[in-house]
Formats: C-alpha cells, structure tokens, sequence
C-alpha cells in the first residue's frame, strides 16, 4: 500500500506555473495544448484542474494555470505560514499604484524614473558580503521585469480595446440575421444570398485587418518596446507587415464607407448594397494589384522563415517565453499566436476567389455589375498565378538550404525499388512546404515536413537538427504520377494521398487547421495535373542522363519552332500565289507532310525550299 502512494506521488509533477501534472496514455491524436503538435503515449502529461495534457517537453511553455491560482487566493492562510519578505524583491503597494496610474494615461514608467536602484541597494560597498549583494542585484532585477509586465499588459489590453471598436456592426452571423426581419422579406431569395456573401466578405476582411493590427498592435510592438529585440529579429518573424495594413486597411475603408452609404434612412443596420464591383475592380487591378502581388509574394515566401524564426527565439528566450504567456491571456489572442496569426494572413489571398464566385453566381438582375464582378474575379485569378509564379521563383535558395540541412547519408527506397539520394531534390522544383501529421500503424501523428515537388511529395523527419527520411512503412517519396487526394470523412483536418502503385498505397496525413488542409489538396492536385510522364521526366536518373535528356529536348524545341517558321513560310506563299493569280480559295499544301523525311512529299519540300531561297526578294519586288 505504502509503494502504490509513493508511486502515485512521485507521477504527480508540481511545476512553478501553477500545474498539477499527471503522467497519462493519450491516443495518437491528441494534440498538446502548448505546442499543438501530436503526443505520444509515452510522454504525455495532465494538469486535472484545467484539463491541459501537453509533452513532457513543453512544461515550461504552458501559461500558469488560472484555476489552481484562484484555489489557492481562495485558500486562507494559517498563522503558521512563514511569510517571505517581498520588499527588496517586489515593488511595494505604493510603487504598484504609481505604476497603475501610469498605465491608466498610457505612459510607460521605466525603472530609472520610479525607483533607483541606488536606494534599494544602499550603500553596500565592496566590503560588503557577496551574498547580500548578489541577492540584492537580483531583487532589482526582478522589479525591473515585473515593472516591464506591467506594461505587456497594459499593451495588450490597449491594442485589444482598438480592435474590438470596429467590429460592433458585424457581430451577426450573416446579413440576414443582422437585419430586421420586416426589412429582409422585401429581398427576393438571390437578393438574400447576395447580400449575405457581401456581408461574409466584409466580415472576414474586418477579421483579417484585426489579425494584422494583433500582428502590429501585441507581438511587433511589444517585442521591440518591452523585449527590446533587435529590428531584424522581428521583421524576420513579421515581413512587409506595414504594407499589409496599408493595403487592407484601404480596402476594408472602401467596403464600409459603401455599407455606410447604402443604409436605409434612419436606421443603422437595414441596408443593401447594390454596386460593389467597380470596388473589387479597383483592389485588384493597377497599382492596388502591384502592391499586393509584390507584398504576399514576398510574405508568402517568407512565411517558413518566420515560423523558423519565432520556434528558435520561444525555445532559448525565458523572457520571450514569458511574454507570449502573457499576451496570450486575453480572449481575442487565445486563438492568435504568432504562428497562427502568419498562417491566417498567408490563406488570405485564396479565400477571395471563392467570395467572389459567390457574389457572381446571385448577381442577376444587372448586367453592368455582374460584368464588373466578373472582371474582378478574372483579376484576382490572375493576380494569386503571378504570386505562385513569384513564390515559385523564391524556391530554389530555399530548396539549397532544405539540402544542406539533409544528411548527406539520407537515401530512401522507392516503389520500383530505386534508391532516391538527396542530390535528386535540386533536380525539381519546390512548389509547397510545410509541416504535416503522417498518422503509423500504430495510431500515433508523427511530424513531416512535406516537400511537394514538380513531380513528387517528399516526406523528411527532423532528428537533431538535420533532415532524415523517416522509416515508416511506405516509402517517404511518393510520385505524383496519377495520385488521388480525397477528404477523411468527419475529419475536418485529415486527408488522404492513395498513389497510383501496384498494389495501391494510402497515406493518411492531418493538417494543423481545416483551411491549411485545404490550401493542401489544392496545390497537390494542381501539381497531379501538370506533373511530366516518367519518359519524360524519370523519377531517378544519373547526371549524365539527365544532361542527355535535357540536350535531347532542348533540340527537339529548336526542331519544334523550326517547323512553325516553315508553316508560317508556306501559308504566306499560298497567300501571296492567290492574291497574284487572281484565283480564290487555293488548296494550301498540308504541311505536315512536307515537313517529313519518310514520306513521298519529301522531294516536293525541297524545291519549294530552294525556291524560297532564290525568290525571297520576290515579295517586295510584287509589292513595290
């Protein structure tokens, strides 16, 4: 009995935030509640009082635990407790209300101008212990960081207050329920629908400009303000961030500036837009169009790196650390961490399409604004190839640091029982990376870093800072030759890749978020319908082949553009012998055939050759 407690109470983990943790076996799907990322049997932990289950890792990074602090304020104090004297440690109940006061005016207080450490220390010299030094050094250390706390706070609760503002007319979920129900039985059902899509346009493009101001507002400023980092460490986690506001703040100007016009007299929520194309016609055309395509283009490129970035600074930076828990706190930003807030802004782009569809598709009463939306969808099309075509340009030097990280060693079998080496990537083209959850056998979401490629998706595992291709049961290359990407039914972030194989093999791969999920099938099976046939383009080829193969099509291109001159050439000389004839509608030679070594009209392309070549002058000497 005795060893059943001492067992119990040695699984039990008291950790300084405020958490009870438990050791407990999970399945393989549950995600920690710090990281997100998938928990294993073997390391998973649970806080009982506020539900949390994350890794045996990521104990530090979990915010405090608010229902065992409010237990403990709850619970009185004996008169046995020995109480810590906090007054060389933390600031006293005067200092705190200055401190209070100054938040309320929106001034930060710094440490020099509150409080001198001279005072605090007194005047130790260096006879004095070193002890009582180094304990009074660290007091004044930790009144500075709790005075900088302060001001996180008051950071946040300020940017939070801004956002909220300007999201009062669109807290309804749709148009139709955001207007009175005696205005809304005037509208015809398109109407209706036309409306509410308008509307869920608006709404989403309200919720983006508040994921940047969080952006702008919490993480930029506070990082530069209260942590103090360098410029470039956070314009790496936060690129052409200034630009994005600029572009979407105008654009979201424009849509509520038309609702505010179009309200029904005397009433602030009854109104119908009529007109919005010539708004979307101006978004995505001219220099509103350069804008965007140069600023995502450049965003999205650098979306890993970012994320790269803010990992390595949250796993070696205590401060940082702390300060993500503490912005973090409120209600808006539970779901806004930097690594969702960079996601969001990179999905923006492809969610205006669909709008836009939409808004066309119940456009049909007037003709002049279903030609301006469809102009506008015609351009925002346009406008998301040239940043896929810009992101693609950005590919290659992120492909060479992909390979300088992978083991030189690492090799992979593939299907046909070929060795696949990493010298193999830099023969493709990066279209798409990111992190997926590759579901094993055994139920458990391990963490792949997806590589889709012109012509295959290539699977890596990170072990000690280097890519591996992991061991699994199906080979980490798969060919895009023919795959099959379906949903996973009541699975909102599952998917599956069935490959084209004898027999066939089905990966089952999880996003981190249904759009992210999405944003994935739909690159995969765009690259499924331009992937190159495999004699074309073989899966594993030697360099010597490879070069042998391009110069091969590099010729037959320069054949291929020869042919077309020679077409163009003849069609011209039928024109020109109908026009000096007299005669109409002459029977033009087929010209396939004269171009072909191995049939009879072989000799008949010859002299209509050396004839071309005698009479070039002829047309200007019949036209002079």
């Amino acid at each position: 009995m005795r060893e059943r407690e001492k067992a119990a109470r040695e699984s039990v983990v008291l950790k300084p935030n405020g958490h009870l943790f438990t050791s407990l076996t999970v399945s393989g799907t549950t995600l920690c509640s710090a990281c997100n990322k998938s928990i294993t049997a073997k390391e998973a932990l649970c806080c009982p009082t506020c539900s949390a289950t994350i890794h045996n890792r990521c104990r530090d990074t979990l915010p405090n635990c608010a229902k065992m602090k409010q237990r403990f304020l709850q619970k009185p104090k004996t008169q046995g407790m020995r109480e810590r004297p906090t007054s060389a440690i933390y600031p006293s109940d005067s200092f705190r209300q200055s401190l209070l006061r100054s938040r309320r005016g929106r001034s930060h207080l710094s440490l020099s101008k509150s409080v001198s450490t001279n005072n605090i220390v007194g005047s130790l010299n260096d006879d004095a212990p070193l002890g009582l030094r180094r304990i009074l050094s660290q007091s004044t250390d930790s009144l500075s960081f709790r005075n900088r706390t302060m001001s996180m706070e008051s950071l946040n609760d300020d940017g939070i207050a801004n956002i909220q503002l300007e999201g009062q007319d669109f807290k309804a979920d749709s148009w139709s329920m955001a207007v009175d129900s005696s205005y809304l039985q005037t509208h015809r059902k398109n109407v209706i629908k036309r409306q509410d899509v308008i509307y869920e346009l608006i709404h989403t493009e309200l919720h983006h400009m508040q994921t940047l101001q969080i952006m702008e507002r919490v993480f930029r400023q506070g990082m530069l303000e209260e942590l103090q980092l360098e410029p470039s460490t956070v314009h790496a986690m936060f690129p052409c961030l200034d630009q994005l506001i600029k572009i979407h703040s105008q654009f979201l100007a424009q849509l509520l500036l038309r609702r505010k016009n179009s309200l029904q007299p005397g009433s602030n929520h009854n109104y119908t837009i009529h007109q919005l194309g010539d708004i979307l016609v101006e978004q995505f055309s001219g220099q509103s169009a350069d804008d965007m395509q140069k600023t995502y283009a450049e965003f999205c490129s650098r979306h890993l790196k970012a994320v790269k970035s803010y990992k390595e600074l949250l796993a070696k930076d205590k401060k940082f650390q702390f300060f993500i828990r503490q912005v973090s706190r409120g209600p808006l930003l539970r779901c806004h961490g930097v690594q969702e807030c960079i996601l969001l802004v990179t999905q923006r782009m492809f969610k205006y399409p669909a709008l836009i569809q939409r808004i066309l598709d119940n456009t049909t009463d007037d003709e002049e604004e279903a030609s301006s939306v469809a102009q506008a969808l015609l351009m925002v099309r346009e406008l998301l190839s040239s940043i896929d075509q810009q992101v693609l340009k950005c590919s290659l030097p992120r492909l060479q640091e992909i390979l300088a990280k992978l083991d030189p060693r690492a090799e992979a079998i593939v299907r046909d029982g070929g060795i696949f080496k990493a010298g193999e990537l830099l023969r493709r083209r990066l279209i798409r990376e990111g992190t997926l959850f590759w579901k094993t056998p055994g139920s458990r979401l391990k963490d792949i870093q997806v590589l889709l490629m012109s012509d295959i998706l290539v699977f890596l595992q990170e072990k000690d800072q280097r890519y591996i291709f992991p061991s699994m049961d199906k080979p980490p290359v798969l060919s895009l030759q023919n795959l099959i990407v379906r949903d996973i039914a009541n699975q909102e972030r599952g998917m599956y890749l069935i490959s084209d194989s004898t027999p066939p093999e089905m990966y089952e791969f999880y996003a981190a978020s249904k759009d992210d999920k999405n944003i994935w099938i739909r690159h995969v099976q765009h690259a499924v319908s331009k992937c190159p046939s495999r004699e074309e383009f073989p899966l594993i080829e030697s360099e010597h082949k490879a070069h042998l193969r391009r110069l091969k099509a590099d010729l037959q291109h320069k054949d291929q553009e020869m042919l077309e001159l020679l077409q163009e050439r003849v069609t011209l000389f039928c024109e020109l012998a109908e026009v000096t004839s007299g005669q109409e509608s002459l029977q033009p030679p087929i010209t396939r055939y004269l171009f072909r070594a191995d049939t009879p009209q072989a000799p008949r392309a010859e002299k209509l050759l050396l004839d071309a070549t005698s009479e070039g002058n002829y047309p200007r000497f019949i036209l002079a």
